[in-house]
């Protein structure tokens, strides 16, 4: 892999490197990050631990999501998603691909050690080799539980921005934790039985390869209302209140509906359907967090309170 010649004429251009980073994937990563450190403090958080901690984050998840592109050029090329990413293409070659993941990885660690703490640098260094290393090269290929397990790692983010600004691991944030755990194999389950026949191209056992869709499609339910569960517990230990609550019910209602649908017709648009509708459910809670915990400021600056 290193033995790969770095052409000066080949540099690729600098959206192949934007590419690399996965920022669609990475900006919802780090909006949940940057969530967590507002929860983490009744207040405002400090901008000498946002920034760093904000582009630490960031920069380590574009890392993984680079080092996830070099391990899977291979895969990438024989599926209709992911065909035109920078490594199949030829915009870039894995030694550059490579050597900017460690680049960009390595500041991320400074700026974390540096400017933030030890403490979320270890998470946030754990969380990419969960999912550069142990998810990507490893479990993917070897259970159909793959993302039921990896998405720990996926997980981490707010944890991450809440140790960012407190320096521990508060039990709260380990609700935001478990609630992303719960809400990735729906979101990638669905999106696994619409490209079904790219994931069995590829040889990826993912769990409608395995044990089939129908079976899929419950799962997909019963971790829909798991999830519904888990949105439920912030109320209930007073971590957020009622503004969060009829949010998050609201989201709940249109998961289940689709999960519901899932279920009840086979069309694999409704699939699609619920994997885009999932993004925009994990976007909504996060952003229901953030407001019910600055509503009563908000609604005093409103009236002049």
């Amino acid at each position: 892999m290193l033995t790969e010649s770095l052409n000066p004429s080949a540099l690729g251009h600098w959206r192949d490197y934007a590419e690399l980073c996965k920022p669609r994937v990475v900006g919802l990563i780090v909006f949940t990050a940057v969530i967590g450190m507002f929860l983490a403090t009744p207040g405002a958080v400090p901008l000498s631990i946002l920034l760093p901690a904000t582009v630490g984050i960031g920069l380590a998840a574009s890392s993984a999501a680079a080092i996830n592109h070099v391990a899977e050029h291979r895969i990438d090329a024989l599926m209709a998603r992911t065909k035109n990413r920078p490594l199949p293409q030829g915009g870039l070659n894995r030694t550059q691909a490579l050597v900017f993941a460690l680049i960009i990885g390595a500041l991320a660690m400074y700026l974390l050690v540096a400017f933030v703490n030890v403490l979320t640098a270890v998470l946030t260094f754990a969380s990419l080799i969960g999912y550069a290393v142990i998810y990507t090269m490893y479990l993917k290929y070897a259970t159909p539980q793959n993302i039921v397990i990896g998405g720990a790692a996926g997980a981490a983010p707010p944890v991450l921005g809440w140790t960012a600004v407190t320096g521990t691991v508060d039990p709260h944030s380990l609700l935001l934790f478990l609630i992303i755990f719960a809400w990735t194999p729906p979101h990638f389950w669905a999106l696994a039985i619409y490209r079904r026949a790219e994931y069995a191209k590829a040889q990826i056992p993912m769990l409608p390869i395995t044990h089939g869709v129908e079976y899929t499609r419950l799962q997909i339910l019963l971790y829909t209302v798991i999830l519904t569960i888990c949105t439920v517990l912030p109320y209930v230990t007073y971590m957020s209140g009622m503004v969060y609550l009829i949010g998050a019910l609201a989201l709940d209602a249109v998961f289940l509906y689709y999960a519901i649908a899932m279920l009840r017709d086979d069309n694999d648009i409704i699939a699609w359907k619920t994997f885009k509708y999932s993004i925009v459910y994990l976007t909504g809670l996060f952003f229901f967090f953030f407001l019910d915990h600055y509503w009563n400021g908000l609604v005093g600056f409103l009236t002049g309170a």
